[in-house]
């Protein structure tokens, strides 16, 4: 019995999921199963998205990127992470020359944040600020930089126009808090 007692004291330590990861996982599955019933408002919070966004990151993203994290306000998001560009692309199967090996390579702190508006079932999602190593990009240059790298890199990617919502979401309610995922009635 000592022994269960041990492992069971052992297992969060041993990089067992967290509360707040199994919680909005299980939000999701009720969202995603559309048993909820219409107008339901589901509520995810800060500390359960950074919960997802770190499992999840380890599991989906690519290699060069880690130490991710979100943060909400009034409509908006952050989305932060160390990210080693030369990684990413020889993740992608590029090899850069010698000269921009030296310019992408080590790990570079970055932070994107959008605007999120959303009603009637459909969203959209502007960009508008990207920091890099403490390097702001705005304006046109950040909309040429999403045209040209990032919608070529990840062309489902929907940056700026609208998309429609899943699983019978109304909107979704960006407070600085949480993220309040509305039904439609």
């Amino acid at each position: 019995m000592k022994r269960w007692a041990l492992l069971g004291l052992l297992f969060p330590l041993l990089g067992a999921p967290s509360a707040d990861y199994l919680s909005i996982k299980r939000k999701f599955d009720l969202i995603e199963s559309e048993r909820l019933r219409p107008g339901s408002h589901v509520t995810l919070t800060s500390r359960e998205l950074n919960a997802y966004v770190a499992n999840e990151v380890h599991e989906y993203a690519p290699q060069g990127v880690r130490n991710t994290q979100v943060e909400l306000g009034d409509g908006s998001a952050s989305g932060a992470a160390l990210i080693d560009f030369l990684k990413l692309k020889q993740a992608a199967g590029q090899s850069p020359g010698w000269a921009m090996s030296k310019l992408l390579a080590g790990e570079k702190p970055v932070r994107v944040t959008a605007r999120i508006q959303s009603a009637s079932g459909l969203a959209q999602v502007d960009v508008e600020r990207v920091e890099i190593a403490g390097i702001a990009i705005e304006g046109k240059t950040l909309d040429y930089l999403i045209r040209n790298f990032l919608i070529p890199q990840f062309p489902d990617a929907k940056v700026g126009q609208k998309f429609e919502l899943a699983h019978h979401i109304d909107h979704l309610d960006v407070k600085p808090d949480a993220v309040g995922v509305v039904l439609s009635r």
